[in-house]
């Protein structure tokens, strides 16, 4: 990777782009340092550490902006929402799936309606954050409740978050058109790796001021021995993480021959290479958000008191569905390997590529064309994505096993963000190493 990045910086254009990328995430990461008016930022800070869930999630895609009540505090979560709910609707409702159909010009009017569902959102959350700040934190400023009045100070908030959410989605659509990678991952993976130096810190504290400071006494051992481990399991879990991102199942095609005039075509073997992780860390990002629903109704009215037996109730969801909870991990466990389904079987359609193997003279070995090469892909897909589930959900619950099991819970990264960085890395990577190939540049493989 670092080989790549110094090959394609000796190429004048492929060096403008990657300027151009750094620039606009100098421009992310000033905007998460400027936090909205009328907000006690201490007090939102204090309140979100170690709460986890959503609160944690919201923390990570933002770099530390959602803490920290920055104008982008919501990150590119309203876009990835709305892309999301998009993709849904496309499969759902007739006239989004014939704009899917359409080419380039469907694909631009999809990008529109995406965009204005951004706003939409971000107006949402913008409100749903003030109310939060407002009903459960107390993190107003005495300016907010005296001179400048209650409403002006919920519209100034509600609007800085908005235009944060809609300033973050054309910043990514800038690094698409005009620097390297894909413009959204890169801003996530700027914000999440804006979290390390804070994580080496807490590490460097544990380790320290919990271990070689208390060896005397004998009990910082533990500590000193625990931190070494974290580092290792850290470095096991991104070697897991790019086996299950570059790993793929391949289905063996043959084409026949066929004669166009007088040449010859067909005739050659290949393959349809299916990833064990089709779905990246989409179905991790909807499970965590409907797992995190209760959690999120309770922070807006208040944590229930257990009296009564709907009390009782209230209390009792309150409690599992607290991120510590094992509860909470199974069926967090159950949503991503849920969730993993849907997003391949919204992806994938074997009909479609059997039908598409039948009309460029494909077949797989040993399956008839039509129904059995449909029913073969089905189970391979099925299988694949049962395996990849299973995986993407180990990397989901290992920081919640790992936090019941050390006590540990304050680090910055978990497997999910890990997962992310790995992949954007990989990705990035691989697309300056493909503008590499189109220049014909011979010296990236040496």
């Amino acid at each position: 990777m670092f080989q790549t990045l110094r090959n394609a910086w000796k190429i004048t254009d492929l060096r403008r782009k990657i300027l151009y990328t750094l620039f606009i995430i100098l421009i992310f990461r000033i905007g998460s340092a400027i936090s909205v008016p009328f907000v006690d930022v201490d007090v939102i800070a204090d309140a979100v550490k170690n709460s986890g869930g959503l609160m944690d999630y919201l923390t990570m895609l933002s770099g530390g902006g959602f803490s920290d009540a920055s104008i982008f505090a919501l990150s590119i979560t309203p876009y990835i929402n709305a892309s999301i709910v998009i993709q849904l609707l496309t499969v759902a409702l007739p006239p989004l799936e014939r704009l899917a159909k359409e080419g380039e010009a469907g694909r631009k009017k999809l990008g529109k309606i995406t965009r204005y569902t951004t706003v939409v959102l971000g107006l949402i959350l913008g409100i749903a954050y003030f109310f939060m700040v407002k009903n459960n934190y107390g993190a107003l400023v005495s300016e907010a409740k005296k001179g400048f009045g209650l409403w002006f100070a919920a519209i100034t908030i509600v609007l800085c978050f908005t235009a944060g959410s809609a300033i973050m989605m054309w910043l990514g659509e800038q690094i698409n058109e005009r620097g390297i990678g894909n413009g959204i991952s890169i801003l996530l993976f700027a914000g999440i790796i804006s979290r390390v130096p804070s994580a080496a810190t807490y590490l460097w504290k544990i380790f320290y001021d919990s271990g070689i400071k208390m060896l005397d006494s004998g009990g910082g051992l533990r500590y000193v021995i625990l931190v070494p481990v974290i580092l290792v399991l850290m470095l096991l879990v991104i070697a897991f993480i790019v086996l299950i991102t570059e790993a793929e199942r391949r289905i063996p095609v043959q084409y026949a021959k066929r004669v166009v005039g007088r040449k010859m075509y067909g005739g050659q073997n290949t393959y349809i290479p299916i990833k064990v992780n089709m779905s990246g860390v989409m179905p991790i990002i909807l499970a965590v958000s409907m797992v995190s629903v209760p959690s999120v109704i309770f922070r807006f009215v208040g944590a229930p008191e257990g009296k009564g037996f709907f009390g009782k109730i209230a209390k009792f969801i309150y409690t599992v569905f607290q991120p510590t909870h094992p509860v909470y991990a199974v069926l967090y466990f159950l949503l991503i390997i849920g969730f993993s389904f849907f997003y391949v079987t919204i992806q994938y359609n074997p009909v479609e590529i059997s039908n598409n193997l039948r009309k460029n003279s494909g077949a797989i070995p040993g399956y008839r064309p039509g129904k059995p090469t449909v029913d073969y892909i089905k189970r391979v897909l099925n299988k694949i994505t049962l395996v990849g589930a299973l995986c993407l959900g180990i990397i989901a619950i290992f920081p919640i096993l790992f936090s019941g099991v050390t006590g540990i819970s304050g680090l910055a990264l978990g497997g999910t963000s890990i997962m992310i960085i790995v992949g954007v890395a990989l990705e990035t990577t691989q697309q300056l190493e493909s503008q590499m190939m189109m220049r014909h540049y011979k010296g990236f493989l040496e």
